[in-house]
């Protein structure tokens, strides 16, 4: 009931907003030569899915399980790390190290009570499975310092061709403090070897006090994240607070002006800020007003959808529906509804089998088909 009442007041809120209008307005979709079929059913909050070489399947559930999805057959996985369920935090990403056939490396970002404080910030940790259990963990980062807030826990996993392993802490709702200090952990994107170690070319390592894994700043809560196919530069999108979730491409030690730039406005209605440029701060890709509260993000490379090829796939949670980007270069020219009221859409992620499969609250993994 807390839930159904929250997205309601939420929708209200976007309804009545005085807001600067998106630059493409979302197209509604028949959907007439694709339909959705359930893969794995009986899921709550489904938070993170990759995918194992057998083609079975490891899904995050926010309540701090991990499911191992093999033939039909759920298992869940056991000797998991102490987890912090704390309002958006919970058991989140979930990644493959990219050589995982030779080294069975899982890597896995989660809400951690860890530190001399009460309440809990964003870990990421790397494992093995081990006839059923997680063996050879290793915590490679803890932001600090933990926080009684229950937003803004980012979490969302990426390695790049480099092999190196990005991460998103959001701001932990903290936006006058965090985001735009450096010295502080939250509202950055973080950059680090494979085995937690800091690149030498980070952006800030030479930086006094600096946090040395930051790749970016000023990012608010990001929860979508993704490899270009074909450049790969490391894409993201994240939460705006009433409007102004943004779409933009990390670039190292780039400031993206949360809260100083912003499409958005607070949730009461007032103003955050008057700006929404300014030097030395990027623009994003694209904005979406009102916001479509983002998360999960794909590109589609995969032959079984041509219509769709070299699409972005955004899940929205706020109006329930799959989103799907063109894009000409790194530029929005279309928007459209997929699957319109199917539930919260919380991850959607491409198959070594070419198919799409998208995570919705509620009601578990579904399967994009073509008809």
């Amino acid at each position: 009931m807390k839930r159904i009442l929250y997205t309601l007041i939420c929708l209200a809120f976007f309804a009545c907003a005085k807001q600067q209008p998106s630059k493409l307005k979302a197209q509604s979709s028949p959907i007439q030569n694709y339909k959705l079929i359930t893969v794995v059913d009986d899921m709550y909050i489904p938070w993170g899915m990759t995918f194992l070489p057998d083609g079975s399947m490891l899904i995050t559930e926010k309540s701090g399980k991990l499911i191992h999805f093999k033939n039909g057959t759920k298992q869940e996985i056991q000797d998991l790390p102490e987890i912090a369920l704390l309002g958006q935090g919970g058991l989140m990403d979930i990644e493959l190290h990219p050589d995982y056939e030779e080294n069975g490396w899982l890597y896995l970002s989660y809400a951690s009570s860890e530190g001399p404080k009460n309440g809990a910030n964003t870990a990421v940790m790397r494992a093995k499975i081990t006839e059923g259990r997680l063996s050879d963990k290793e915590v490679l980062y803890k932001a600090t310092p933990n926080s009684n807030r229950g937003q803004h826990f980012g979490c969302r996993l990426e390695f790049d061709n480099d092999g190196y392993l990005y991460f998103t802490i959001g701001d932990r709702g903290n936006r006058d403090e965090n985001p735009q200090d450096i010295t502080r952990d939250c509202g950055k994107v973080y950059r680090i070897h494979d085995d937690g170690r800091i690149p030498k070319d980070n952006p800030f390592v030479d930086s006094p006090n600096a946090k040395k894994a930051i790749f970016t700043y000023g990012n608010r809560n990001p929860q979508g994240m993704v490899k270009h196919p074909l450049t790969g530069e490391i894409w993201t999108h994240e939460h705006g607070p009433r409007g102004g979730d943004e779409l933009n491409i990390m670039r190292k030690g780039r400031n993206y002006g949360w809260p100083v730039i912003t499409y958005g406005i607070n949730y009461s209605g007032t103003r955050i800020t008057e700006l929404t440029e300014k030097e030395g701060m990027e623009q994003p890709i694209h904005y979406w007003t009102p916001s479509i509260a983002p998360s999960g993000m794909v590109f589609v490379t995969s032959d079984k959808y041509p219509a769709w090829k070299g699409n972005l796939l955004v899940g929205s949670l706020a109006f329930q529906y799959l989103e799907r980007l063109e894009l000409k270069e790194d530029q929005v020219t279309y928007r459209e509804k997929l699957f319109d009221g199917v539930g919260r859409v919380r991850n959607v992620r491409q198959g070594p089998d070419g198919y799409i499969y998208v995570a919705v609250e509620n009601k578990g993994i579904l399967k994009i088909v073509p008809e």
